[in-house]
């Protein structure tokens, strides 16, 4: 994962505020570590994304708020595998799963404003613009703003059936 970071992070840091952090292999078996104590508790779940036997993105819930039966969804992708429709499918099968398995009743995908190709995987599959949540997130030296998108559970069994 460290490699592919490595690889894209020219690509990776124009919307993903972490990245600076990532400093070593290190960090990453942190990142590792933390993605097994979350799942062990129940509140989120990261993959890999696989193309041709090699990891090319990550996606995942994070956090899921039981409560509320609520979960946001997050994602990237290495700059080669972008464009072909793979995080669609990806984001597809989470959000199916948050629902059919895990009975949640709505998934939050936020995405920067300016983000297009992250904004076009909910609209793409079909989720509501909520709004837009101004300087939600410092960006290494400016702020950005993000919408919101998301899906009640209702809303995507109609749209499936």
């Amino acid at each position: 994962l460290y490699l592919l970071i490595e690889e894209n992070r020219q690509h990776l840091r124009e919307w993903l505020p972490w990245l600076d952090g990532v400093l070593g292999v290190e960090s990453q078996q942190e990142f590792c570590r933390t993605i097994v104590e979350q799942e062990a508790r129940g509140d989120g779940f990261v993959c890999a994304v696989i193309l041709n036997g090699r990891i090319v993105g990550v996606a995942g819930y994070h956090p899921i708020r039981w409560a509320n039966k609520s979960v946001e969804i997050g994602y990237w992708l290495a700059e080669e595998a972008v464009g072909q429709g793979i995080m669609t499918r990806c984001v597809r099968v989470l959000v199916d799963y948050a629902f059919s398995e895990l009975g949640l009743n709505r998934v939050a995908i936020p995405a920067a404003v300016e983000n297009a190709r992250s904004r076009a995987i909910p609209e793409r599959l079909g989720f509501k613009n909520e709004g837009t949540i101004r300087d939600a997130e410092w960006l290494y030296d400016h702020y950005v703003d993000h919408v919101v998108y998301a899906m009640l559970k209702r809303e995507w069994e109609s749209d499936t059936t």
